[in-house]
């Protein structure tokens, strides 16, 4: 009877818990991005609005990305937000997105599946002792970019239908300089395939 017990009491419990973490999971916030109209940091052209926002704070990129802030490891998310207010809907497959610093250096964005492997400032030491034999040792610390996140956060939108908007980040491996600003090219209208003008879109807060 006391066996019988003992096994009626651990699924118990595991429900319990799987309940409790449950539960956690859903008080957490939702990152939800705001329309583009709502950011200061903004252009409008031709009825297109795009908003850029770079996120370098933890209590900016928290909502986002939880205690794993990108910055620490070299890794500056821009978020993109793309409204479309014309009759036409645009295609955004051959979208380009650079990080333009005060000096017109140009910094393209890093595909967000290709950040798991970088480690940004916290490299490995440099070995200067006899040659190692066999396999070098490599760290247990589990890389912050490889987080679900990263690619989970990402701008992936390949359309975009007329009065909709679409959002999601885009990684720089650089840091933030005031003065930069987002240059944005390769949007075209889908039906014609007429590419759009350029947008600059200044970062700093007016």
């Amino acid at each position: 009877m006391a066996n019988t017990r003992k096994w009626l009491i651990l699924p118990l419990t595991a429900v319990l818990a799987c309940t409790a973490a449950g539960k956690d999971q859903k008080e957490k916030p939702k990152f939800t991005p705001g329309p583009a109209s709502s950011y200061p940091t903004k252009q409008t052209i031709s009825g297109v609005t795009v908003a850029a926002v770079p996120y370098r704070s933890d209590e900016e990129t928290e909502p986002a990305f939880g205690k794993k802030n990108p910055n620490k490891s070299g890794v500056l998310p821009i978020l993109v937000v793309i409204a479309n207010e014309t009759p036409q809907a645009l295609a955004l497959d051959n979208l380009k997105v650079e990080l333009i610093t005060p000096d017109r250096r140009r910094v393209d964005a890093r595909p967000p599946g290709d950040l798991k492997y970088i480690y940004g400032p916290n490299r490995p030491s440099v070995y200067s002792g006899p040659i190692p034999t066999g396999r070098p040792h490599v760290g247990k610390k589990k890389n912050p970019l490889a987080d679900w996140t990263i690619e989970g956060r990402a701008f992936t939108a390949r359309m975009l239908p007329p009065k909709e908007s679409a959002n999601g980040f885009f990684y720089f491996q650089a840091s933030y300089e005031t003065g930069s600003t987002l240059y944005i090219t390769g949007m075209r209208e889908a039906a014609s395939g007429k590419e759009l003008f350029y947008f600059e879109v200044p970062l700093d807060k007016p």
